[in-house]
């Protein structure tokens, strides 16, 4: 709060840059933690809240007749602008910013402050929501294959890695500690993703400390661990996510890569993933042509590719999905495990992983499976535990998971075949390079097209979605009715030629009578009988015909099968009126087509 020179400031405009709506007043306020614009609008009271981390770039732009504008830039593509009526409130606020968008100590993040006021039980209960045993055990481990190890207790091997580790079974505690002493940061190969079916497994680790000709046997001894765990292939692939001449430029520095001469039955592969420093400088250069383009009045498409394809974004986000490809399809399909290592093995290794995963097991892409996702591949393989201890932060985990309602996709459905089984997205440039995601990118910008929110649009979707599967219910049902009608009159026509049988109604070759005349005929022929028995019996035979007819509908003459078809036929599934008869040829189709 120290840093805050001016903590409310009233009468300020909130301007929309796309759209002719006229600029919302109200009053900004400044906390340890945000910037809030709450609407003077008392019906609505409309806020905009900012967390000072997700702030890019501040500017204090030349003051009007209508006060001084301050332009924000924050990270996730929202852009606000302000204009403040003082100049003097506006040059506090503007250097207040500055100073609480970039912190200088790991304390003045917003984790640190934030205090959902939850007593002891409830705040362990919550960093206890996830269980990587758990999930290892979901995956089928530890087996015949692949153990717990405790060798980096107290994280005596190393300081980055979690203190339970899962290995090979053939990996001694000799095997490991030699491998991370030949491992950068001493970041030994160790197991991310377990498959059962096939056991193929996806492991990472660091950089080997190779330099050109360095070589270390327990290191081999390690990936030959990791070969013999997957029975069913007489290889692994090591993938090297980093560009080739990055790699090489580390053996200079006694880093480098795996040499295959030294390491048996191991085919090397090389990604070419940049960088966290070249990642943010091109994040940097897209946050800047996209903002260039959007505080145009005329913004061109042409400027905005042109950003877009100078900050070389899409082609890192498109290497990464790559690599996460390459890996799933060598698990899923070839049935062969992976190592995976970068430099120290926590940046691009976590990324690559993490696809990979996502795309190998539909459990990571439930709420739940993601939140394990997250823990597994990236808190506990290289999170800064001394910076972060449970004692001084709360878990995002039991938020999220106590509004999971609020996260969840509305389109989920368990059962869709896409749901199930490895993910294959196509990432040819046509399909993927130049896409821009205006989800993404644009969910900020009310004055763009469309004004249906995402999210909006979704639940009207699925609510459309869940009539019609009521009505192809209801329909169902309908059908169901039908045949067990059309089985009942069955049943009396079996019964009546039966009864008159009985009766005598029979011609000489045993046939039913077809036409009056027939009946007639045959009538004639019988043997003479009491009047008052033929009379009886005459009459319960016409009268139970007639009854048939007149008391169920489905059985008259009208409501055979053919009009229950036709019955059918006159409803659209959206509740309309009657679709075109045959007879309108190719307009019956097509409506047939969009009803459906």
């Amino acid at each position: 709060m120290e840093h805050i020179r001016m903590p409310k400031v009233e009468n300020v405009r909130l301007l929309d840059r796309l759209s002719s709506r006229k600029a919302a007043l109200g009053t900004l306020y400044l906390t340890a933690t945000h910037v809030i614009f709450v609407e003077n609008v008392s019906e609505t009271r409309k806020e905009t809240w900012v967390l000072h981390s997700q702030i890019s770039s501040i500017e204090k732009q030349a003051t009007t007749a209508t006060g001084c504008p301050l332009l924000i830039r924050c990270k996730n593509f929202q852009v606000i602008q302000l204009v403040i009526p003082q100049e003097r409130d506006c040059h506090d606020v503007y250097i207040s910013l500055i100073r609480l968008a970039r912190p200088v100590k790991y304390e003045e993040l917003y984790c640190f402050s934030f205090n959902p006021k939850l007593d002891k039980e409830e705040r362990e209960q919550g960093w206890k929501l996830v269980d990587l045993n758990e999930e290892y055990n979901r995956m089928g481990i530890p087996n015949n294959y692949w153990q717990i190890s405790d060798v980096n207790r107290d994280y005596g091997v190393c300081d980055s890695y979690p203190t339970e580790v899962y290995v090979p079974k053939s990996a001694t505690a000799h095997i490991i500690v030699g491998s991370s002493k030949f491992r950068s940061r001493r970041r030994f190969p160790a197991l991310s993703y377990y498959c059962k079916d096939n056991n193929a497994s996806i492991c990472r680790s660091s950089q080997p400390l190779s330099g050109f000709s360095a070589r270390c046997l327990e290191d081999e001894q390690m990936l030959q661990a990791i070969r013999k765990a997957n029975p069913g292939s007489d290889f692994i692939y090591v993938v090297d996510t980093r560009p080739k001449l990055n790699a090489m430029a580390n053996r200079a520095a006694g880093k480098g890569y795996e040499n295959e001469d030294n390491y048996s039955n191991i085919k090397f592969q090389f990604i070419g993933i940049e960088n966290i420093h070249v990642m943010r400088n091109s994040l940097q250069k897209m946050l800047e042509a996209y903002f260039a383009v959007c505080e145009l009045k005329s913004p061109s498409m042409s400027d905005f590719l042109w950003g877009l394809e100078n900050s070389g974004w899409l082609k890192h986000i498109k290497a990464i999905m790559d690599a996460g490809i390459f890996i799933a399809k060598a698990v899923a399909e070839e049935g062969v495990s992976v190592l995976v290592h970068c430099s120290d093995g926590w940046d691009r290794t976590a990324q690559v992983c993490s696809v990979a995963s996502l795309l190998l097991d539909p459990y990571y892409r439930s709420m739940k499976g993601f939140m394990v996702l997250i823990e597994k591949d990236w808190v506990s393989f290289g999170h800064k535990f001394n910076h972060r201890i449970q004692e001084r932060t709360y878990s995002l985990w039991a938020h999220l998971w106590k509004n999971r309602a609020d996260y969840l996709n509305p389109l989920y459905r368990a059962d869709h075949s896409q749901t199930q089984g490895t993910l294959r997205p196509q990432m040819a440039p046509c399909n993927f390079l130049y896409k821009f995601w205006s989800g993404m990118y644009n969910r900020f910008e009310k004055g763009l097209h469309p004004r249906q929110s995402v999210t909006d649009y979704l639940m009207a979707v699925k609510e459309e979605t869940q009539q019609l599967e009521e009505e192809l219910e209801v329909l169902g049902e309908r059908l169901a009715n039908l045949q067990k009608s059309q089985l009942n009159d069955n049943k009396v026509k079996s019964k009546q030629q039966d009864r008159s049988k009985q009766l005598g109604l029979s011609t000489s070759n045993n046939s039913l009578a077809n036409t009056p005349q027939e009946y007639s005929s045959d009538l004639k022929s019988f043997p003479s009988r009491s009047p008052s028995q033929g009379d009886e019996e005459d009459s319960a035979l016409i009268l139970t015909q007639d009854n048939l007819k007149s008391s169920d509908p489905d059985l008259s003459a009208n409501s055979d099968q053919e009009s229950g078809v036709e019955d059918l036929s006159c409803r659209s599934p959206s509740g309309g009126g009657c679709l075109p008869s045959e007879d309108s040829g190719k307009d019956s189709d097509e409506a047939v087509f969009l009803a459906v």
